[in-house]
């Protein structure tokens, strides 16, 4: 079961959601799931018996989807997030998860396109990781189809980890912790399988929607935002700029692919690469605009350095393209209402989720 969180009915005692009953909780939850770990370690609990309140998902978002073959447990989560920040998983050790999925930078990375081993320049800029549970089809095409499966990818890919599973599990042979973590999280010891579902089920802990937008919006907070972050959010919902018809709350993204002018000839075809299909070509998953201040730079490929230059883009309606969205049109914004926009953008920021320590390295 996976509870939803209702926060506390106080906004102005934990404004920001960053005060003492936030820390507080951050630190009973992790003491409880570090508990709960040692008691699977050491007596072989049930692990398919997940705690209420495993994962904390605000009472105004979709409830959390997650396989019934990989139910999240405490012990499953534990080894998903050690071996989220395990460098072991790369070719020389350098890298692991997080050195591209910067927990302060929203599970992010400020290079334009991912560097990986021995320097390799990848395909894409790195997409956030933030409320990644709710996405059914992984990559900016949508190629993957559970995290499960996206989570072994860049282990193999050459530009990124470029290394194998069998021979992280040749380092990883004679380490009685992880073989214990192993056994406690699936039953089993350390192979493919329980490598990419603990990574998939600390992933989809990775829950951010208590942003200042959330405390105005869902808990009527009227001194949340500030009077530009108002009148940012009234153009954002507006007729106008129908921002949120791509970018609907509270997943902040429809999930869909779109074009939106960014080029008229795309050297990434996008999700043409998967479908072979014209009418794709130039079309990308929306992603989502939670923490999008901190996920800097922007598009598929890290091409504008600032939120100001993605408003302009879109005040601009673009350039032509025969795939280009129907909804990418000039929005003839002043500069001070394109400064609003971009001050509401910061509004979705999740001081809590950046700085939660059960996200951080164990």
């Amino acid at each position: 079961m996976i509870a939803r969180s209702n926060p506390p009915a106080t906004p102005k005692h934990i404004q920001g959601y960053s005060g003492d009953w936030w820390k507080w909780k951050a630190s009973i939850t992790q003491t409880i799931v570090s508990l709960l770990l040692a008691v699977a370690l050491l007596s072989g609990c049930e692990k398919d018996e997940a705690p209420e309140a495993l994962v904390a998902v605000p009472a105004w978002f979709p409830a959390l989807p997650v396989p019934a073959d990989n139910q999240l447990t405490p012990a499953r989560i534990a080894l998903g997030r050690r071996l989220f920040y395990e460098p072991l998983l790369s070719v020389d050790s350098s890298k692991s998860c997080a050195s591209c999925h910067i927990q302060v930078l929203g599970f992010a990375d400020a290079n334009p396109i991912s560097v990986g081993v021995h320097h390799r320049v990848g395909l894409r800029n790195v997409p956030t990781l933030t409320n990644i549970a709710y996405v059914p089809n992984l990559f900016a095409e949508g190629g993957v189809n559970s995290l499960e499966l996206q989570a072994q990818a860049p282990i193999f890919n050459p530009d990124e980890m470029g290394f194998t599973i069998a021979g992280f599990l040749e380092r990883i042979a004679t380490d009685a912790t992880y073989t214990a973590m192993f056994e406690a999280a699936y039953d089993r010891a350390p192979d493919a399988y329980g490598i990419s579902r603990a990574l998939a089920a600390f992933e989809r802990t990775l829950i951010s929607g208590h942003s200042r937008y959330d405390q105005f919006e869902y808990l009527g907070d009227a001194n949340a935002l500030s009077e530009a972050e108002k009148r940012g959010k009234d153009l954002f919902f507006s007729a106008q700029t129908q921002c949120s018809a791509c970018h609907t709350p509270p997943l902040f993204t429809t999930l869909e692919y779109a074009n939106i002018g960014l080029y008229t000839t795309y050297a990434d075809s996008g999700r043409a690469r998967l479908t072979t299909l014209p009418e794709d070509r130039g079309k990308f998953r929306i992603p989502t605009l939670r923490n999008v201040a901190l996920t800097a730079p922007y598009m598929h490929n890290g091409s504008m350095s600032t939120l100001a230059e993605v408003v302009a883009h879109f005040n601009s309606g673009g350039v032509a393209h025969p795939n280009k969205s129907n909804l990418i049109q000039p929005l003839n914004l002043s500069t001070a209402e394109q400064a609003d926009l971009v001050a509401f953008l910061g509004a979705l920021t999740d001081e809590v989720f950046v700085a939660n320590t059960e996200f951080g390295q164990p």
